[in-house]
């Protein structure tokens, strides 16, 4: 896909890039909306938009024939570069009438301390092969974070890096590293047939955009076991809930197989949140499990309900409570404690921390 300079469509992104914006909303019989600092803020003095000025409005993103095709398939994703910033955008059907969301990349790929990252998460990066899985809810910046891994690998070492998105988010300069950017539906047909083909493409690291399906997980599973370095992200919202997700996804009889593979081949994963800040912008509070032997037994044991009093304990080598993160923000003043309470993991025990 591509952008012509349609002046509607670019004012509206020009004005989210000024107003430090993550998202853009265009629907029909609305005003364009922002999402920034995670609140919705509507353009009132933009008339809304209406089914013909919408499609004039879109039809710019499509070569001839294109929003015929759209009407078949219904939804299409695709990213594009305006002004030097990348934005993600997904154009689809509600109510028969066109509408779009936009999200704006940042053209800056920021360090772990820029994006308020533990230090300790060098030590998952600095893995020559393993599974580093990076979860959360949509739009709290598990993207950001595995661009930030990528990016500390190829300023630091000589390795081939392949990743496979959709659509393709930030775009990477060959550093150290020489990195195969490959796009879903462009460069690939999926995403397992793109990791079962990058064997034979000599990668060191392979970043997978997101496990989607049962396929994906097996092949980076295998690709993870076969020494290579393998970053993805899974939509849970815990590192417990992680790995009871991917063991839940192969049938009963491949689950006792696939806890000890995973046991053995699992790193660390990396459980983020972005919180408003009552003076403005956004603060990330990440919950860190490491990988360590009372781990790797519980995942084995298929007793991963045990995994969250492990991390709360185990502080002293580098695990991190989301919890507690929570309550730190609060009592620094930086989020309010109803935002930090509608995303603590035990409710009742956040409440004790912070009262």
């Amino acid at each position: 896909m591509h952008f012509k300079d349609n002046p509607k469509i670019a004012g509206l992104l020009d004005f989210g890039i000024q107003k430090g914006a993550t998202d853009l909303h265009l629907i029909v019989d609305s005003a364009p909306i922002l999402r920034v600092d995670d609140h919705l803020i509507e353009f009132k003095d933009i008339a809304p938009f209406t089914p013909e000025s919408m499609k004039l409005a879109l039809e710019g993103f499509f070569n001839t024939g294109g929003l015929e095709e759209l009407q078949e398939v219904k939804e299409v994703d695709f990213s594009f570069s305006h002004r030097n910033y990348r934005f993600r955008a997904n154009i689809y059907y509600q109510k028969g009438d066109l509408a779009a969301s936009f999200r704006l990349i940042p053209n800056e790929i920021k360090t772990f301390t820029e994006l308020g990252l533990p230090p300790i998460i060098e030590r998952f990066v600095s893995s020559s092969q393993g599974f580093v899985i990076v979860t959360g809810p949509a739009g709290h910046g598990k993207s950001t974070t595995l661009a930030s891994m990528v990016e500390k690998i190829n300023t630091e070492r000589r390795e081939h890096i392949i990743t496979i998105e959709d659509p393709i988010e930030y775009v990477f300069e060959h550093k150290k590293s020489i990195i195969s950017q490959r796009e879903v539906g462009i460069d690939t047909n999926s995403f397992s047939k793109a990791l079962r083909s990058a064997l034979r493409e000599d990668p060191d690291v392979i970043l997978v955009g997101e496990m989607r399906d049962l396929e994906t997980i097996e092949a980076a599973l295998n690709l993870a076991e076969t020494g290579h370095l393998v970053l993805t992200t899974l939509h849970t919202n815990s590192a417990a809930q992680t790995t009871d997700r991917i063991i839940s996804m192969f049938p009963s009889h491949q689950q006792e197989q696939v806890r000890g593979q995973l046991a053995s081949v699992l790193v660390g994963v990396i459980s983020q949140r972005l919180l408003p800040k009552i003076s403005g912008g956004r603060a990330l509070a990440a919950e860190i499990m490491i990988v360590d032997s009372a781990i790797r037994n519980l995942i084995r044991e298929g007793k991963v309900h045990q995994i969250p009093n492990v991390i709360q304990t185990s502080s002293s080598s580098g695990m991190i409570s989301l919890d507690k993160v929570l309550a730190e923000l609060v009592s620094k003043g930086d989020v309010s404690v109803e935002d930090a309470m509608s995303w603590a993991l035990d409710p009742k025990s956040f409440k004790m921390m912070v009262y």
